[in-house]
């Protein structure tokens, strides 16, 4: 019966519909809730180019499509979205609701907490509220709730959270990226997976300390062999064994015999250690293992060093400078080592003074004589200069002999190509009549 009643009522003309309410004719809406979308600094109307407030379902639903087609990345059009659905939620239950946007401006903080205070004392004003909802999207437009509180009673703070964020989307196919590669799952899930399954047990058998840091060490190592690319030098390394094998390299065999040496530099220094006892502190057996050791471990070095040099001088590229010089280098580097370590075993008292015999040759003699550690330092250190100096003379001298044969072979190479070229043109043959061609044409002109 009331819905008839109301039906009569609007045919007759007594009652009228505003704003989706049922009002009498004659009697202005009252708005009773401020739906208030808040916005301090301004980025609505810095990508629309519209002004604030902006009042009304149909002003804010436009407002919502201006916003989305500038970014439609930005949490605004959400906000906006929301205004709108909490004012129909309260048109539904039967009251009257204005929805508006305020925003501040983005010179500085307190000009735009101005502007909305100055846009919320105009929405007062315009249409009375009594109570307001106030939509945020962020904790910097939260700030402004006071200033909304200072003015009309605050029935409810929507704070919009979008559940999609750009973040978290991105970490999503980020995380699907990493499980759908093979080497990257092969990396960091199975160690994760083997310390989850190995801890356990350890724990169990030698106690959690102990498991705990043989862990550690065993994932400490894998860092470090992943940190220097060993994974890569190894697989490099046996490349270029491979090669050389095939190739037939001098250098395999060099560097057989490198290796060969460098065992036998290791053995004589422990020796050398084994030697001096029980001796307190490191300084001491690390300059003994340095001063037995280096001269195997400079063959070595030299045994590699020309094996490589006679590679390069073997290939059909110019051998460069940096092969030419290496055998001085490791020469000089070895007698200065030698020579220091020396000095500091003889300062201990651990090896003798250097004796140079008597010997007479030819019109040349000497007399026996003792030299203390500084003249044999002195003398292991010269000698290294004077290697080091006659290894950048050479390499130098026959870096230049390899450039200027280089400069006469392109001289030459030049001339021949500037020889065959003229020949070719002059031959009517070679040019597939391209020279006779071209010159009956300019005949017949």
């Amino acid at each position: 019966m009331l819905e008839a009643a109301v039906t009569r009522y609007l045919v007759t003309g007594w009652l009228e519909r505003v704003s989706g309410f049922i009002v009498a004719r004659n009697a202005s809406p009252i708005v009773t809730t401020l739906v208030v979308c808040l916005d301090r600094t301004d980025d609505v109307g810095r990508k629309t180019g519209l002004h604030s407030p902006v009042v009304g379902w149909e002003a804010v639903r436009a407002l919502v499509t201006d916003v989305g087609l500038a970014d439609p990345e930005d949490s605004s059009v959400n906000t906006l979205l929301e205004s709108l659905r909490v004012a129909q939620n309260l048109r539904d239950e039967n009251e009257e609701v204005i929805v508006a946007v305020v925003s501040g401006e983005h010179e500085s903080m307190v000009s735009a907490d101005r502007a909305v205070a100055a846009q919320l004392d105009d929405l007062i004003a315009d249409y009375d509220p009594d109570s307001a909802v106030v939509v945020t999207d962020s904790a910097e437009d939260e700030r402004l709730i006071p200033i909304v509180e200072s003015r009309v009673r605050v029935d409810s703070v929507d704070r919009v959270v979008v559940r999609q964020a750009r973040d978290i989307e991105s970490t999503y196919y980020l995380l699907k990226q990493f499980l759908a590669d093979e080497e990257l799952r092969q990396t960091v899930l199975v160690p994760i997976g083997l310390t989850m399954l190995v801890f356990p047990l350890l724990a169990t058998t030698v106690g959690p300390a102990k498991g705990a840091a043989a862990i550690t060490t065993v994932i400490g190592l894998f860092l470090l062999y992943k940190g220097f690319n060993i994974d890569e030098l190894l697989t490099r390394f046996a490349h270029q064994t491979r090669e050389s094998l095939y190739s037939g390299q001098v250098s395999v065999v060099t560097y057989v015999v490198a290796a060969g040496l460098t065992f036998v530099g290791l053995f004589a220094g422990a020796l050398g250690v084994s030697s001096l006892g029980d001796t307190p502190g490191v300084v001491l057996p690390a300059t003994r293992f340095a001063f037995d050791s280096i001269p195997w471990l400079a063959m070595a070095a030299l045994t590699a060093s020309a094996g490589r040099l006679l590679d390069e001088v073997i290939g059909d590229e110019p051998v460069r400078r940096s092969f030419l010089n290496l055998p001085f280098i490791v020469v000089a580097v070895g007698l200065v080592i030698r020579g220091f370590s020396a000095y500091f075993l003889e300062q201990q008292g651990v090896i003798e003074p250097f004796v140079v015999s008597a010997y007479e040759f030819g019109v040349f003699s000497n007399e026996r004589f003792v030299m203390v550690a500084g003249e044999r330092l002195a003398l292991f250190v010269v000698s290294a200069l004077v290697v080091s100096l006659v290894g950048a003379q050479v390499a130098s001298s026959l870096s230049e002999s390899h450039g200027s044969d280089r400069t006469d072979g392109g001289a030459d190479a030049t001339t021949e190509a500037r020889t065959s070229a003229r020949s070719d043109r002059s031959d009517p043959e070679l040019t597939d009549g391209g020279a006779n061609t071209t010159a009956e044409p300019d005949r017949d002109r």
